[in-house]
């Protein structure tokens, strides 16, 4: 005899179990794991390289509320033998600023950036920005009269200090087609550029460390006299007293 709907549905419903809810403390433990996970993780990488403050925003355009008027300023002048930002970090290949420091503006940097992507179209490459442009510049109409207020916002520039690297390229590329695209890039930029390597000399000022210390620097250039010398020229007559032994005394 079959059994009927009713009995099956009786059996079925008996056959059904309702767990326990787990309490919270199961449930948020393989998330704070894997939480813990990835900060240790993060907090093993590298951290990137900058000489400049980071910002929110694209590296022509940040994300810094233009009404907030901020002073005009001048680039850092490395005094003390720093050596930040002169040398090639992420790249093969770099382009180094060599005659002063200056400001630069975003539609110059703009610029360079397309130049590089023009002359290394169909290369396998990577570009690397090392400036962005964090300072604001503030103009005022002609014949404005003294004592009418900073100006208006007109663009966003970056400060560049002497001997510091602006763009880098990583890839499967040809040394001398990098050179081009970099001659290329200075050409539409203010100052004097040229091209480094990776691993080359870092530099203080305009003197690169190339076999000088910078203790050698920090050293007086005139060289002293040894020692000897300077007792003999003290214990030696001066002309003074080789004139006046020389005189007969006066007669009373």
């Amino acid at each position: 005899m079959k059994p009927s709907t009713s009995s099956v549905l009786a059996n079925a419903f008996k056959g059904l179990q309702i767990c326990n809810p787990s309490p919270l403390r199961h449930i948020r433990t393989p998330l704070l794991r894997q939480s813990a996970v990835l900060s240790t993780a993060w907090a093993q990488q590298p951290k990137s390289f900058s000489t400049t403050t980071p910002v929110f925003g694209t590296w022509l355009e940040p994300d810094i509320n233009r009404k907030k008027k901020m002073a005009k300023g001048r680039p850092r002048v490395a005094t003390g033998g720093s050596t930040k930002g002169t040398t090639v970090i992420w790249g093969d290949f770099g382009l180094r600023m060599t005659d002063k420091q200056r400001r630069i503006s975003a539609k110059s940097l703009k610029m360079a950036e397309d130049t590089i992507k023009v002359r290394l179209r169909g290369q396998k490459y990577r570009l690397y920005k090392r400036k962005c442009c964090n300072i604001g510049v503030y103009v005022s109409g002609n014949e404005m009269r003294m004592g009418k207020g900073k100006g208006s916002f007109d663009h966003w520039a970056t400060r560049m200090a002497v001997s510091q690297i602006l763009f880098e390229v990583r890839g499967r590329i040809h040394e001398q087609v990098v050179r081009d695209a970099f001659r290329l890039a200075g050409n539409k930029l203010p100052g004097q550029w040229e091209f480094v390597k990776k691993g080359e000399a870092p530099v203080v000022g305009i003197t690169k460390l190339d076999g000088v210390t910078l203790e050698e620097l920090k050293r007086p250039r005139r060289q002293l006299p040894p020692a000897q010398i300077i007792e003999e020229a003290g214990t030696a007559p001066s002309v003074a007293e080789a004139g006046n032994g020389s005189q007969p005394p006066a007669s009373s």
